[in-house]
């Protein structure tokens, strides 16, 4: 039976994300997050306003979007309850967020160069996408209580680089869903993927059908 309920949140599961985006000196802030979603080539993110990682994609229009496997959960895990703002928000004191220049170093991970933006990746993370900020949208402006807290920032993914270990056999360009193990936040924990439960019809549809632009390569 169903039971009315009033959640505090509504993390029902989805792929966390390093976003490392350039701070205002030139140094790379790199910041855990998972409310986050793919449309094609478009990537639509969700972020509070007073983030250090919203004011640098406001500034510089460009990010990396960096998806860890299981492997790197300790990586990600020492990037919690952290800030790359100087001047922490009242609402992160409460929560217990301090700040960190160096987000990297603390991590564990280092910094990979980017071919199309100026911002890098993580190196150890297995997927990289490169992305340019193309809408800002504001969320809950018909609320007075969350009003001007919330953005969903609409990216466009550029250039994907992966780790050739994830990639299908004789492959260059599709990701094995049995290789590729994302790491999954679920109301604040941790998880990953199990093994499969049943084939998909969906998987008979080749995946260049669902390419927006045909004449992409």
């Amino acid at each position: 039976m169903h039971k009315t309920c009033k959640p505090a949140m509504l993390y029902f599961g989805t792929p966390v994300v390093l976003i490392s985006t350039t701070n205002e000196n030139g140094t790379i802030n790199l910041a855990p997050m998972s409310s986050i979603f793919w449309l094609g080539w478009r990537c639509v993110i969700g972020l509070g306003r007073g983030s250090k990682t919203t004011d640098n994609l406001i500034r510089t229009k460009e990010c990396v979007l960096n998806l860890p496997s299981v492997d790197q959960v300790n990586a990600v895990d020492k990037l919690a309850l952290t800030t790359g703002s100087e001047i922490v928000p009242a609402g992160k004191i409460r929560r217990g967020y301090t700040y960190v220049p160096n987000k990297f170093e603390i991590a564990g991970v280092s910094p990979v160069v980017s071919e199309v933006v100026s911002t890098p990746g993580v190196r150890e993370c297995p997927v990289c996408l490169k992305a340019l900020v193309r809408k800002i949208h504001p969320v809950g402006e018909d609320d007075e209580v969350i009003k001007g807290r919330i953005v969903n920032i609409e990216l466009e993914i550029v250039n994907v680089r992966l780790h050739s270990e994830i990639l299908q056999d004789g492959q260059s360009n599709r990701i094995d869903p049995n290789k590729w193990r994302p790491l999954i936040m679920s109301f604040q924990h941790f998880y990953g993927l199990g093994d499969q439960i049943h084939p998909s019809r969906m998987a008979e549809i080749p995946e260049g059908l669902y390419k927006m632009d045909q004449n992409r390569p």
